[in-house]
């Protein structure tokens, strides 16, 4: 009896694992089956990138099918096309307000941002398909909500072609860096020259993520592993989120990726060869991630090897954006606190970092996987050239320079006043959720207002010549502000974009690119024959002035044998001068 029990047991056993075998075997079947069925032209022919059109077309079709998909156009690119989102929501609810409301995680995919670098086009497509077929990867969906921009850089996108990267392996066409304007959209965040951009900002705060991936394809150095990662820089990350996003997700997603077929590891951006060492990257908001940063959204640009197949690249791509879903589902409620917490701290915090700088006195390590770097003759130009040995792999620790300290401070003011002739960065202060209000009656106000001192001029960078190393002064000023100027308060969630945007010594600020170049030229002068007179009449109405006039002769040469220049400093130091010339715009409400 005891025996006939085993027996039973074994059967039952046996029986129960054969079903479960036979279920699955049956599942498999099935999602292979609507696989084929929802074939993308990647997995036709693996080293060619959907077209836009192609891309368009399968998204659509994807949206007809399954009622947990929805395709949207969002606002205008300069390509005469509109932006499109991709939403991918389980309970059928495609209202960012609405799943904000239910508590939902946002996790916001932003493709072909340069179309020669279409690994996200392919993979995002994949994903989108397989969260809808796959039961398993369906789960993924229950507290997540993705959106998907499947082409960003339209215009780059219809200009497909076969040689614009001679450095990259496949696929057989693929689109431009530039777009029609020829700008690149990834330094376009702020400024939002292209419609492109203008339409993101206002896509991405109408969603607010919590987590944003920009898929890129890196130049660089060569080595062993197929994707590369940029987190945004930790350092200058608010500090909730940076400590969630440095201690908890990278762990998870570098040895999530490991599990999976493709390892990873920290972009390439090596100071000579990687085996010298590896830099973070300062994503300043100009870039797509430095831009999410701003708003608390931790952020990723994805950078897939160049020089691998480009069936890897897609399908390594494809592993992130599903290891992050992965993260986000496993540790939701830690990354929503976080986000909360940054929030809050944002908004309340009185001392901003603005400028950055790499510390190279703080190295950590990363074990890395290359080739070693060797020299030889050139066979074009005879001099000695670099070349990676990929008969000589290697696996060893390098330095991974990662932290970057604060070189500069402020402490926000109550709130900033400008003109409304400056309707141009009102415009994209509301963009990005800034709430911006109208002065309603003429009149005057103390304020501190800020003078240019000193720029330097990046020549012809993207459209501008981008001003840097900023230096200003500051004094108080009765201020005369008019009805319908405009004035923004400093007790909001989106503090990091209103203080780097309007804070001039911020890399990415509003003057640094030439939204007020008009301060920079003087509008009056004066001719020396007549001012001759009137400096000599100012000299003598005001002794001090007359004494510090002195002094600066006997102490400085050249000044005293500059007659010009003497007459110059007399009329900068008089009511004469104009006192708009150099004064930023922008003033201080203490």
């Amino acid at each position: 009896m005891h025996l006939e029990n085993h027996k039973l047991q074994f059967t039952l056993l046996l029986g129960g694992f054969l079903l479960l075998c036979f279920s699955s075997c049956s599942s498999k079947k099935k999602i292979q089956k609507l696989k084929n069925q929802y074939q993308t032209a990647f997995e036709v022919n693996d080293n060619y990138s959907a077209s836009y059109q192609e891309g368009i077309t399968y998204y659509e079709k994807l949206a007809k099918d399954f009622d947990e998909i929805q395709m949207n156009p969002f606002g205008m690119t300069d390509s005469g096309k509109p932006l499109h989102e991709v939403i991918i929501s389980s309970d059928k609810d495609f209202d960012p307000t609405s799943l904000k409301n239910k508590g939902k995680t946002i996790l916001y995919i932003n493709n072909a941002i340069h179309p020669g670098e279409p690994c996200g086009v392919d993979a995002s497509m994949m994903l989108a398909r397989d969260l809808m077929i796959d039961p398993a990867k369906h789960k993924l969906l229950e507290d997540v909500v993705v959106v998907i921009v499947p082409y960003y850089n339209i215009s780059g996108a219809h200009n497909r072609g076969s040689y614009s990267r001679a450095n990259q392996d496949g696929p057989e066409e693929y689109g431009f860096r530039g777009n029609v304007r020829h700008l690149d959209l990834n330094r376009d965040f702020v400024k939002c020259d292209s419609k492109n951009s203008q339409s993101f900002n206002q896509l991405f705060n109408r969603w607010k993520p919590e987590v944003m991936i920009d898929n890129h394809t890196s130049n660089g150095a060569d080595y062993q592993y197929v994707m590369t990662l940029i987190a945004t820089q930790k350092d200058q990350l608010n500090k909730h989120v940076s400590k969630y996003m440095t201690e908890k997700m990278l762990p998870d997603l570098y040895s999530g990726m490991a599990a999976k077929r493709y390892e990873m590891t920290p972009y390439v951006y090596s100071r000579s060869t990687p085996d010298e060492g590896i830099s973070g990257f300062l994503d300043l908001p100009r870039y797509s991630s430095g831009f999410a940063a701003i708003h608390n959204t931790i952020s990723f640009m994805p950078e897939t090897h160049m020089l691998k197949p480009y069936k890897d690249r897609v399908l390594s791509t494809y592993d992130f954006s599903l290891t992050m879903l992965e993260h986000i589902q496993k540790h939701r409620s830690e990354l929503m606190s976080a986000r909360t917490n940054a929030d809050y701290d944002t908004q309340t915090k009185s001392t901003f970092d603005i400028r950055y700088s790499v510390d190279y006195d703080q190295a950590e390590t990363v074990m890395f996987k290359g080739y070693e770097a060797k020299y030889k003759p050139s066979a074009v130009t005879g001099q000695s050239r670099l070349y990676y040995d990929r008969n000589s792999p290697y696996e060893k620790e390098v330095p991974f320079y990662n932290t970057y300290k604060s070189i500069l401070q402020i402490e926000k003011p109550k709130a900033y006043v400008f003109p409304q002739a400056y309707h141009e960065i009102a415009e994209r202060l509301k963009w990005n959720g800034v709430k911006v209000e109208r002065v309603e009656a003429d009149k005057i106000i103390n304020v501190q207002s800020y003078f240019i001192e000193s720029y330097k001029d990046q020549k012809a960078y993207e459209g501008h010549y981008l001003h840097y190393d900023v230096e200003v002064s500051q004094k108080p000023v009765n201020l005369k502000v008019y009805a319908g100027d405009y004035i923004v308060y400093t007790n909001q969630v989106s503090n990091n974009y209103i203080i780097s945007t309007l804070e001039p010594q911020h890399p990415d600020s509003f003057f640094a690119w030439n939204f007020m170049d008009g301060i920079l030229m003087q509008k009056e002068h004066f001719s020396a024959y007549v001012f001759e007179d009137l400096a000599e009449s100012i000299l003598k109405k005001d002794v001090g002035l007359k004494a510090a006039f002195e002094s600066k002769k006997k102490s400085d040469i050249q000044f005293s044998e500059n007659a010009r220049a003497q007459l110059n400093w007399i009329y900068e130091q008089s009511p004469y001068f104009e006192e708009g010339y150099k004064r930023y715009p922008v003033a201080r409400i203490q």
